[in-house]
C-alpha cells in the first residue's frame, strides 16, 4: 500500500514539469504575438492621421492602465486563482488586439487598447502559476528559463511582424494573427491538466521531500487537513477533489497545508467581495516593510531605461554608427538577455540560494556596465558594457522577483508580482522625461543619470540586506 502511494508521489514531479514546460509555451506565445505588433503602432498611428502629440498621448494610454491595472489584476488572481484569471486576461487581450485589427480611426484604436492596458497581465499571472508550482529553491531556476522562453518570442516577433507589415494591409493581418495567438494561449491554458498536480511546498528541504514522506507517510483520515509546517517531518496527502486551484485563497478555519491545494474557484461570487478582498491585499503590500525592494526595483528599472533610451542616437553622435549597426549590436544584446535566463538557476546555486548578495552584486554590476557605456572611449568597450549588461539585467531582475515572493509569501505572490509590475510602469513614465532633460546636457547624460540611480540602489541595498533576518533570507511581511 505504501509502495504504491510512494510510486504516485514520484511520479508528482513529472506532472508538474509538463505543466511548467506548458506554461513556458505560454510565455513564448504571448510575447512573440505582442512583439508582431509593438514596432508597428506608431506607424500605424501616424497612417490614421494623429499628430506626433496625439500619437504621444494614444502611445501612453497603455503604460497608464497597466499602472492601475497590474496590482488590481494581480491580486484578482490571488483570490479567484490562477486559471480562470489568466483566461479572462487572455481572451481579453486577444479581444483587445482583434478589436486593434478593426481599427480604422484613432477612436477605434484608443478603444482597442483599453482591454489590452487593462488586461494585458498573462505573464505575471504565469509567474504567479510557476511559483505557486515549485519550491522556494527551485523558483530562481524555473523563473529564468520562462523568461528566456519569453525573451526568445520578444526576439523572433518583430520578423514576423515586419515581414507581414511590407504586405498590403500588413497591420491589420499582423493584428488578427496576434489575436488568434492568445486565442491559442487560452485554448492551451484550458487544456492544462489542473487536477493532475500534487505539489509539496515547504521552507527547507524541498528536494527531499518523496524521501521524507515515503518512509512515514500516514493517510489523513477522513479527508480532513492537517498542518504541515515545517516544525514537524510528516506530510500528509489531500484528496484529489478537495484540492483548490493554485493561488486561490485558503479556505477560511482551515489551516493553511504545507501542499499546494487545487480546486475549482467560482467566478461568479459577489463582484463586491472579490474587490473587497484584492482591495485588503493590495492594502497589505502597501503597508507592509518591502518598500526598499519596490524603491530598489523602480532606481534600477529607470535606470536600465535610461541606458537604452537614446542608445541609437547617442551611437551616431558618439561613434557615427548608423542604426542598422546599432540594431545589430541590441538584438545580440537582447538575444545574450534570453540566453542569460538559462544562467540563473547555476548562479543562485553557486550563491548557495543568497538572493540579496546576488541581488547586491548585480546591482553593483549593472551601476559599472552603465558608466562603462556611458565613458566609453571606443565602439568595442561599448559592445563589452552590452554583453554583460544584458546578464547582468537578467539575474538582478530574476533576484528581485524572488525576493518579493520570499518577504511576501506565496498567498499574495500575483499581487507582490502585480505591484512591482505597477511599480514598473512608473518607472516607464518617468524615464522618458528624465531621458529628454539629460539629452539636454550631453548624449552621455541618459546613462550617466542612469549610473546615479543604480548606485542609490546599490548603497540602499547595503543598508537594508544587515537588516534582513536570517542568511540570505528576507524576513518574511505579514501578507
Amino acid at each position: 500500500m505504501n509502495h504504491t502511494k510512494c510510486n504516485t508521489l514520484l511520479q508528482k514531479p513529472r506532472r508538474q514539469s509538463r505543466i511548467i514546460k506548458c506554461i513556458y509555451v505560454v510565455g513564448f506565445m504571448d510575447l512573440f504575438g505582442v512583439s508582431m505588433i509593438i514596432p508597428l503602432l506608431s506607424h500605424h498611428v501616424k497612417h490614421l492621421g494623429a499628430s506626433p502629440t496625439v500619437a504621444g498621448i494614444v502611445g501612453s494610454t497603455y503604460g497608464i492602465l497597466q499602472l492601475f491595472s497590474s496590482t488590481i489584476v494581480g491580486g484578482w488572481s490571488d483570490v479567484v486563482g490562477r486559471r480562470y484569471s489568466l483566461l479572462t486576461c487572455l481572451l481579453l487581450s486577444s479581444l483587445g488586439y482583434g478589436l486593434l485589427g478593426l481599427s480604422s480611426s484613432i477612436t477605434l484604436f484608443v478603444i482597442a487598447r483599453i482591454p489590452v492596458g487593462l488586461f494585458k497581465h498573462s505573464l505575471s499571472i504565469c509567474r504567479a502559476l510557476l511559483s505557486d508550482l515549485v519550491s522556494e529553491t527551485e523558483r530562481p531556476l524555473v523563473m529564468g528559463h520562462f523568461n528566456a522562453a519569453s525573451s526568445v518570442g520578444f526576439i523572433l516577433g518583430p520578423v514576423v511582424g515586419g515581414y507581414l507589415a511590407e504586405h498590403e494591409g500588413g497591420f491589420y493581418m499582423s493584428s488578427f494573427t496576434c489575436a488568434a495567438i492568445f486565442l491559442l494561449n487560452a485554448g492551451l491554458v484550458w487544456m492544462l491538466p489542473w487536477s493532475e498536480a500534487l505539489v509539496k511546498r515547504t521552507d527547507a528541504n524541498s528536494n527531499s521531500h518523496i524521501c521524507e514522506i515515503c518512509p512515514d507517510h500516514n493517510a489523513t483520515k477522513n479527508g480532513a487537513y492537517q498542518n504541515g509546517s515545517s516544525q514537524g517531518n510528516n506530510h500528509h496527502s489531500v484528496p484529489k477533489e478537495e484540492l483548490p486551484e493554485p493561488g486561490a485563497s485558503p479556505t477560511p478555519g482551515k489551516p493553511p497545508s504545507a501542499l499546494t491545494r487545487w480546486r475549482h474557484v467560482s467566478l461568479l461570487q459577489p463582484a463586491w467581495r472579490q474587490l473587497a478582498t484584492v482591495a485588503s491585499r493590495i492594502r497589505l503590500v502597501a503597508t507592509s516593510d518591502m518598500w526598499d525592494l519596490f524603491l530598489v526595483r523602480l532606481l534600477m528599472a529607470i535606470g536600465i531605461m535610461l541606458y537604452y533610451s537614446n542608445f541609437t542616437l547617442a551611437m551616431e553622435e558618439r561613434f557615427s554608427i548608423k542604426p542598422k549597426v546599432t540594431g545589430y549590436l541590441i538584438s545580440y544584446s537582447s538575444t545574450l538577455g534570453a540566453l542569460a535566463g538559462c544562467l540563473v538557476g547555476p548562479v543562485t546555486a553557486l550563491y548557495g540560494k543568497d538572493m540579496p548578495a546576488l541581488l547586491l552584486h548585480s546591482t553593483v554590476l549593472t551601476c559599472g556596465l552603465i558608466f562603462l557605456y556611458a565613458a566609453a572611449p571606443s565602439v568595442g568597450q561599448v559592445v563589452v558594457s552590452s554583453t554583460f549588461f544584458a546578464i547582468s539585467t537578467t539575474i538582478g531582475r530574476t533576484c528581485i522577483t524572488d525576493l518579493e515572493l520570499q518577504r511576501g509569501g506565496l498567498q499574495a505572490s500575483g499581487t507582490l508580482i502585480g505591484a512591482g509590475q505597477s511599480v514598473t510602469a512608473v518607472g516607464r513614465i518617468l524615464a522618458p522625461l528624465l531621458s529628454g532633460l539629460a539629452q539636454e546636457v550631453s548624449p552621455c547624460g541618459p546613462p550617466s543619470l542612469g549610473v546615479l540611480l543604480a548606485l542609490s540602489a546599490a548603497i540602499l541595498l547595503m543598508f537594508r540586506i544587515p537588516k534582513w533576518s536570517g542568511r540570505g533570507k528576507t524576513k518574511t511581511a505579514k501578507l
